[in-house]
């Protein structure tokens, strides 16, 4: 699921492109798209952008007349740009703009990205999960939103309603720079620990969403992926540590994973992924060593 440096870099490349652009027509192709009707899609053709903006994983389109349209990309969204009038048979929804043409494509099974249109500031923020901006709060907010409740690190850290933008990818890149486990519990960090931890998670943020703007330059982001060249630990198991060379271990649960190193992280423990250890039983290693 594109997470806030993946977002960060598309709405930059959209700002360069769309930004004072007329919406002349926005055409849906799938009917699970769009979430709202109240205003309806055809409000926003005809409008100007206005303005860009960021809500947690959403991409926020400002239209002339307090109009937004907001795109929650889920994990398989992914948006395209054309200079000129091209479509695509995998467009699930095309927006046209006076300048070229936005499309928003969906792979597998599962359908789950959506559109709404929201009505000023108001119908925006109904749409926002509440999670704090790391980069607007100080060590001390941090913390109290992080101690809020007791749940674990990965847990907390992907928690919409807790922190804005961070997902399963880079909170994985997240634990492994702060040395923390992923199943440490929030309300038993030291405080050192919990400003370690608040470091990493703006450090790692800043530096992929310079690598995705370097990367990306000025052509429109095609490549977004949660498994990129370069990560520490995430989509990397069993491959070397980068800082200590012990093979990266993964937790899998429902759709999601964890990827972790367990000498940085975990002290040499072995975390216990639940369906295979309950499989192994007492044959289930307790420790890196033994998988060595």
């Amino acid at each position: 699921m594109p997470e806030y440096p993946d977002i960060t870099v598309y709405l930059e490349a959209l700002e360069r492109r769309i930004l004072g652009q007329e919406l002349k027509s926005v055409l849906i192709r799938a009917p699970y798209l769009l979430r709202t009707v109240t205003p309806p899609i055809q409000s926003v053709e005809g409008k100007q952008v206005v303005s860009l903006r960021r809500v947690g994983k959403r991409i926020c389109i400002g239209l002339e007349g307090d109009l937004w349209f907001v795109l929650h990309l889920m994990i398989a969204g992914r948006l395209h740009w054309s200079d000129k009038k091209k479509l695509d048979g995998r467009s699930v929804a095309i927006f046209e703009f006076s300048n070229g043409m936005l499309t928003l494509t969906e792979a597998g099974s599962r359908k789950r990205a959506s559109l709404h249109v929201a009505s000023g500031e108001g119908g925006l923020r109904s749409l926002d999960p509440g999670g704090e901006d790391v980069f607007a709060m100080e060590v001390s907010g941090f913390a109290e939103i992080l101690q809020s409740e007791n749940h674990t690190l990965k847990r907390s850290l992907t928690d919409p309603h807790l922190f804005s933008g961070i997902g399963n990818a880079y909170s994985d890149e997240i634990l492994w720079a702060a040395q923390l486990s992923p199943l440490a519990l929030t309300q038993k960090l030291s405080t050192t620990e919990i400003e370690r931890l608040f470091q990493a998670t703006r450090e790692q943020l800043l530096q992929w969403t310079d690598r995705l703007r370097n990367d990306a330059g000025e052509k429109f982001p095609e490549k977004v992926t949660a498994f990129r060249d370069g990560m520490a630990v995430h989509g990397r198991f069993k491959q070397p540590c980068p800082r200590c060379g012990t093979k990266i271990q993964r937790i899998r649960y429902a759709a999601n994973e964890t990827n972790y190193c367990p000498r940085c992280q975990t002290g040499g423990r072995l975390l216990a992924d639940r369906s295979l250890s309950r499989l192994l039983g007492k044959d289930w290693p307790k420790t890196a060593e033994e998988i060595e």
